[in-house]
């Protein structure tokens, strides 16, 4: 009975010691992990701005076709309106003459990416040569070298983002999407964009989006009936002193920011 009882006794201690020793390896290995997400936090584009007044930002994304191109530019024309084109490499070897008029009617022109890809797939030096190759086309055709970058597809991580900065872009993205390239019915591409518009947005549309005649005027003078200034993306951020925060909104730097606001300045400063 008492070998049978210090079997037991034997047996519920060294549980014990099994039980103490996994819970101090999964602490130590959760103080571990804790430590290395805080060292990769994930880094954001903007999304939207932080402003007071009544202003948006409009954008137009070029990678394919140019059969609407100069109709843009007229309804553009046509409601006094100044926006954002972001172009692809390929699209703009393809129409330099659209770049170049783009530029000419004082349109802002950024960079799309030299060839569209998936940058979150590629290596730094890859990434490098995206970004400086379409920096240069840009430059040869209009005299002035792009300072916003968006991402193909929207896909970003903190490798792209970081390498960006580095070459002085600001990394862009959008809080309303109009979705126009799936071909809405006109009327929701409208509703869609006019109903989620606050101020300091940052509209995407498309060049090549098949109802975009019809649905940029609709858009353009609803928007500007109910007060809105439309501006091109870079004269809607902030240059510096800022942080951005969870959701990718850009706003006026805090007397205490956290540590990813830090970085965030950290990278804007080291570009």
């Amino acid at each position: 009975m008492e070998s049978k009882l210090k079997k037991t006794m034997l047996a519920l201690l060294t549980l014990v010691i099994i039980v103490l020793l996994c819970v101090g390896y999964y602490a130590a290995m959760g103080g571990q992990a804790a430590v290395f997400t805080a060292a990769k936090e994930r880094l954001l584009p903007i999304y939207s701005v932080q402003t007071p007044e009544k202003k948006i930002a409009i954008s137009f994304d070029a990678a394919w076709g140019n059969e609407f191109t100069q109709d843009i530019l007229r309804i553009l024309d046509q409601y006094q309106v100044k926006c954002t084109f972001f172009l692809v490499g390929f699209w703009i070897d393809e129409f330099p003459q659209d770049v170049k008029e783009i530029a000419r009617r004082g349109h802002e022109i950024g960079s799309h990416s030299l060839t569209h890809p998936d940058m979150t797939t590629l290596s730094r030096d890859q990434i490098l040569q995206e970004l400086d190759q379409t920096a240069e086309k840009i430059q040869k055709l209009t005299g002035k070298s792009p300072e916003l970058f968006r991402a193909p597809y929207g896909a970003y991580h903190n490798t792209l983002i970081e390498t960006a900065r580095s070459r002085g872009y600001q990394v862009i993205q959008w809080d309303v999407d109009s979705l126009d390239w799936k071909e809405l019915p006109l009327e929701q591409i409208v509703e869609r964009v006019v109903r989620n518009v606050t101020n300091g947005s940052i509209v995407l549309f498309h060049n090549n989006a098949q109802l975009v005649r019809q649905y940029l005027p609709q858009i353009l003078e609803k928007l500007q009936a109910d007060g809105y200034e439309i501006v091109p993306v870079g004269d809607l951020i902030l240059r510096e002193n800022y942080e951005i925060d969870h959701t990718g909104r850009q706003q006026p730097a805090s007397a205490s920011p956290s540590r990813t606001q830090e970085k965030n300045r950290e990278d804007q400063i080291g570009s």
